[in-house]
């Protein structure tokens, strides 16, 4: 018997959706594409919530420098740190989702960061915006909200080259024997990492009404410690990185920020600032 939920409508009537799987794989990834939230950033990052630009569906991935691609990539996005995204769907119908979609996307991502270059990322993205009608320039200004697109690029170049990316292995039901890998491999990668996201779908009777319930799995709270930790011993803040990442969380305030810090600069002696993981912060201090 499949799952079921229930959706109260604001007629008052009640509606019983079932889980019901997709009708193909195709289908899941138009989904997807359409509407990238529904990788839920949220539960990626529940602090910092990630936002996703799509680049393109089906990129390539070459194998050797200078020659044609070997594999094609579902999704690739890019979050608003710059961190390229690397997303590969399956049905939960499909046998390879038990283990062999770990070494693909595996096999996926080790080449990307030797062979993608951010000429072709850009290329990618302004054709796949051009391909539905969009402005890429429009399309870039409203997903960054402050900032550049040179920065924003120049940014993402460098996460890749240092490897730092995510992997995503969405499905409508993740297998415990996947789990068990994903948990496992997330908490040794840094700075990569990769994560489950469950994507279920619910369908009423007539199938007029659906329900989309994503829930992202991977992220054991050891490995979430690990990587804090790891973060925190290799980061300390300064008066730029702490000024873009004010730009990036809170454009608005960028002004009053600096205020404060400038009358520090003027009354104190000096200012340390933090090694947060997350949260940059400064401390005006006077030495005796």
């Amino acid at each position: 018997m499949s799952e079921a939920i229930f959706v109260l409508s604001d007629d008052g009537e009640l509606h019983e959706m079932r889980e019901a799987q997709y009708l193909s794989e195709d289908d899941f990834q138009v989904l997807l594409s359409k509407y990238p939230h529904l990788l839920s950033g949220d539960q990626i990052d529940r602090d910092y919530p990630r936002k996703w630009l799509l680049v393109t569906r089906e990129m390539g991935v070459p194998d050797e420098i200078n020659k044609s691609n070997r594999w094609s990539l579902d999704h690739l996005l890019i979050d608003q740190d710059g961190i390229p995204t690397l997303v590969e769907v399956k049905r939960s119908s499909d046998t390879r989702l038990r283990r062999e979609v770990i070494g693909q996307i595996l096999d996926y991502a080790a080449n990307a960061i030797s062979y993608w270059s951010i000429e072709d990322i850009i290329s990618q993205f302004q054709n796949n915006c051009e391909s539905e009608g969009k402005i890429p320039e429009d399309t870039l200004t409203s997903f960054l909200g402050a900032g550049t697109a040179d920065q924003f690029w120049e940014q993402v170049q460098t996460n890749l080259k240092a490897g730092k990316v995510r992997m995503l292995i969405v499905a409508d039901s993740i297998p415990k024997e996947l789990l068990r890998i994903i948990e496992f491999l997330n908490g040794q990668m840094s700075p990569a990492e990769i994560l489950g996201v469950e994507l279920k779908q619910f369908l009423s009777k007539t199938n007029q009404l659906k329900t989309l319930v994503p829930r992202v799995v991977g992220q054991t709270t050891l490995a979430m410690q690990q990587k804090s930790v790891k973060h925190s011993l290799n980061n300390r803040w300064d008066e730029k990185l702490f000024f873009e990442e004010i730009g990036k969380r809170h454009p608005d305030q960028i002004a009053k920020f600096e205020r404060i810090y400038q009358f520090s600069k003027e009354i104190f002696d000096t200012i340390w600032w933090g090694s947060g993981s997350r949260t940059g912060s400064f401390i005006p201090a006077i030495i005796p």
